[in-house]
């Protein structure tokens, strides 16, 4: 291992253990200082000592309607996931310089630590994380057990909208390293010409199996169920206990490992549109520290409406749930 394989292997324990998720690990703390560290979960405590922090940014990005509104963690700011963090025109994430726009009003400065959290246990604050990751913020973190393990614990939230400074974040050019696409990525590995990346369908059994299109009451869809030939089936709701705070780093170690899926050879999530399947990318990139993740956004709706895309439906479902 090379020194600077090493210290980045150091700063990730430091961090997961800050987070509560390890523990009896020391490290050398001059080089494991968590601070400035892109990889890490925090814990309710830590976040409620740090609300009027000025270099902690909050971001909120939920899924229900009005959440925010009726009540949001202090200086809280909402972020939209299906407006705010993706083109309105294109299907496609946010582009850069609207994505620079929103995060300079949220006060975003390059040194900031920026914590996101959201409901259904962090599914779009994982996306959002996800994204912010992709223009360069250096240290995004997931509040761990998000909205509902906050409101359970009885931890105020507050309807007052804050007014911040504007940041001065500048966005770096996107990364794509962190980002599947069809032709590119995620075909080749269907049709067998690329043997060495892991696929990891997220989904319900239901969902992989071809018995349903998708969860019940969501409307983006496919035209072909199943899945991707070769991808194994490891739910996203696997990855967190019953409150919403992730595994353990063994728990998630062995999870996946039981699979196949151990961080020696490239890794691709995919979902049914890119949302849950980016909270595990979040595990087994930020949390497990696994190099070479990506998310696959276009997901099921893509691959299961793409002609001449290879399909296992071991349902035997082929125009519809039969």
């Amino acid at each position: 291992m090379n020194n600077a394989v090493s210290i980045r292997t150091k700063r990730v324990i430091a961090a997961l253990i800050s987070a509560g998720l390890l523990a009896g690990i020391s490290v050398n703390t001059a080089v494991a200082a968590p601070k400035n560290l892109a990889r890490s979960v925090v814990q309710a405590d830590w976040l409620e000592k740090n609300l009027d922090n000025p270099d902690v940014k909050i971001i909120e990005v939920s899924t229900e309607a009005g959440l925010y509104e009726r009540g949001h963690i202090k200086n809280a700011v909402k972020l939209n996931w299906y407006t705010d963090l993706v083109e309105v025109v294109n299907r496609d994430i946010v582009a850069g310089t609207r994505f620079q726009k929103l995060a300079r009003a949220a006060g975003i400065n390059k040194n900031s630590i920026v914590v996101l959290y959201g409901d259904k246990n962090n599914w779009f604050a994982a996306w959002g994380a996800w994204i912010f990751n992709q223009y360069g913020i250096e240290d995004v973190r997931l509040l761990d057990g998000g909205r509902v393990k906050w409101e359970k614990d009885a931890r105020a939230f507050t309807t007052a909208v804050p007014t911040l400074k504007a940041g001065s974040f500048k966005a770096t050019k996107v990364d794509r390293s962190l980002r599947a696409n069809l032709t590119g990525d995620v075909l080749p590995v269907a049709k067998g010409i690329k043997k060495n990346v892991k696929l990891v369908d997220i989904r319900s059994a239901d969902e992989y199996n071809g018995k349903i299109f998708a969860p019940a009451g969501f409307q983006e869809l496919a035209v072909r169920a199943g899945h991707i030939p070769g991808a194994e089936n490891i739910a996203w709701g696997l990855n967190v206990n019953a409150d919403g705070t992730f595994k353990t780093v063994s728990e998630l170690k062995k999870l996946y490992a039981d699979k196949g899926i151990d961080g020696t050879k490239p890794i691709i999530t995919y979902c049914r549109i890119g949302e849950r399947s980016s909270l595990t990318w979040f595990v087994l990139s930020e949390i497990l520290g696994y190099n070479d993740v990506k998310n696959y956004d276009g997901s099921w709706t893509e691959y299961g409406n793409s002609v001449g895309a290879p399909i296992s439906n071991p349902a035997g479902t082929i125009w519809g749930a039969q």
